[in-house]
């Protein structure tokens, strides 16, 4: 579904992302692993078009997505849901999903009813605004958001950072029920091993802006963690 084919990016004059190969593939999880400052979150902007690159390709499904822009890169299937969230805390619930009915291929003009059945509590607190949301409730509305565009690719930055433990399994549900009954791919940064091992298909391990390891989630051995994971 993406493929990043040996992309090089720069902040001034240190190098990041150094010929970075990756793939997720159609309707599995993928999950990009690594130490901080590994730069797992800027391949993420990259793939966004948020971030410029050097050198190298990034292709979603056929369409090389390389020298879009971040709105037209959203029109062409991907939903990007930041580290922090950044919802609107000033707009209701039910007003920042719509935000994202603009960036639709379809141009509908309603929310899909499957936002409010992966998320009820969205339902229910629709008409409030998002900064007076838990931290839990505002990274289900960002989800939702992201959702609301029907994407067939979902790029999720450490979505279960400062959560409490229930909204960070339910979550975990949401993702898997994208796999397995949409077909949709998710791009995932995550730190927390148990929620990998939970919900992702597939691994890559990054150090010093470079792939060091990749495979099926059940290949991330005790060894593999200790040399790249473990602080």
């Amino acid at each position: 579904m993406i493929q990043v084919h040996g992309v090089n990016q720069y902040y001034r004059q240190s190098h990041i992302l150094r010929d970075l190969e990756l793939e997720a593939k159609p309707g599995r999880c993928t999950c990009v692993m690594g130490r901080n400052g590994v730069g797992k979150t800027t391949l993420l902007k990259c793939i966004m078009g948020l971030l410029p690159i050097r050198g190298g390709r990034i292709v979603l499904g056929d369409l090389d997505i390389t020298r879009l822009s971040p709105e037209a890169r959203a029109r062409a299937g991907i939903g990007y849901v930041p580290q922090g969230r950044e919802i609107f805390p000033e707009l209701t619930v039910e007003e920042n999903l719509r935000v994202s009915l603009g960036a639709r291929a379809d141009r509908a003009r309603q929310i899909p009813g499957a936002i409010y059945d992966l998320f009820p509590v969205l339902k229910e607190m629709r008409g409030r605004r998002g900064g007076d949301l838990s931290g839990g409730q505002q990274q289900q509305l960002a989800i939702g958001r992201a959702l609301v565009l029907d994407p067939k690719l979902l790029i999720l930055d450490e979505p279960g950072e400062g959560i409490q433990p229930n909204i960070v399994r339910q979550i975990g549900d949401v993702i898997r029920k994208l796999n397995a009954e949409l077909g949709l791919s998710v791009l995932l940064v995550e730190q927390k091993l148990p929620f990998a091992r939970r919900v992702a298909d597939d691994f890559y391990i990054m150090e010093k802006g470079s792939v060091v390891a990749h495979g099926a989630i059940n290949a991330l051995s005790d060894e593999l963690v200790r040399r790249h994971l473990s602080v």
